[in-house]
């Protein structure tokens, strides 16, 4: 895609982000479009919104769980980029109306005390990073018409980022073991999904590493005070008006996200 492609593309995803109406695929209106092209659009939008005042408060890898991939059609994990207005306080009324398609998701954040930057970051140096991890709900939502997406399209639309959700207890790393962290997700009371930190690539801390040596390269790093997403454990569940969805993730506690009971009226 030349410049002007790019330019079109994260434009149009701008217009939905606004309107609150989703497009069509990326891919069908520039079916030339790669991978590559789909991280260009993603950093002009995020250029967009750092010019309008949001601070990138960390990166989500997605798609990092089989089961995530089966859900979605794709074969491999991407990334994108978090800001200020992405985080929401637990416990606090979230605006459904914020969003067009949400489904939410539980994780395990890892909030960094120093810097990582790849190529060539092991597991040794993503545990030194690591200040403390945290129970994490994240709201992720598409701008593409019925989540009807390829791996371009979710690239391009900010790994369908929608919002953040941490729990308040942090957790050192070195008293959990993050592969076997069993989690439930409830819905409104009701069981809805389990997981466990190993579906995360195996650990969410394979999720950081391959963070940071793949966005190392492009010239980025995952920098102190970040919050990453390295990956939900379960697959991702609706969300409407008035739901309280909870996720407990063992040895780490709860995390509580509640949405308003206004509709969205736009």
């Amino acid at each position: 895609m030349d410049d002007a492609s790019v330019r079109d593309a994260a434009d149009a995803l701008a217009r939905a982000y606004a309107t609150g109406t989703p497009i069509r695929p990326i891919v069908e209106s520039h079916p030339g479009a790669t991978l590559g092209d789909a991280y260009r659009i993603q950093l002009a939008q995020v250029r967009e919104w750092a010019r309008a005042g949001e601070v990138v408060k960390g990166h989500k890898v997605g798609l990092a769980s089989a089961a995530m991939q089966r859900q979605m059609g794709v074969d491999q994990p991407d990334y994108g980029h978090l800001t200020g207005g992405m985080f929401h306080l637990e416990h606090q009324p979230i605006p459904h109306r914020g969003f067009l398609q949400p489904r939410i998701e539980p994780e395990i954040a890892f909030v960094l005390n120093r810097e990582l930057t790849g190529p060539g970051v092991t597991a040794a140096d993503a545990v030194r990073a690591v200040d403390f991890v945290l129970p994490a709900l994240e709201i992720v939502d598409s701008r593409i018409a019925d989540w009807r997406i390829s791996i371009v399209d979710t690239v391009a639309d900010n790994a369908s980022s929608g919002g953040v959700v941490l729990g308040s207890r942090p957790t050192l790393l070195s008293t959990v073991d993050l592969r076997l962290a069993g989690c439930t997700l409830h819905s409104n009371g009701a069981l809805a999904a389990t997981g466990a930190g190993g579906a995360v690539l195996g650990s969410p801390l394979n999720a950081l590493v391959w963070l940071a040596n793949t966005v190392g390269p492009l010239g980025v790093s995952l920098e102190p005070g970040h919050v990453i997403l390295p990956g939900s454990m379960t697959g991702a569940i609706g969300v409407s008006p008035g739901d309280t969805v909870v996720a407990a993730v063992a040895g780490l506690g709860t995390v509580t996200a509640v949405f308003d009971r206004q509709e969205d009226d736009r």
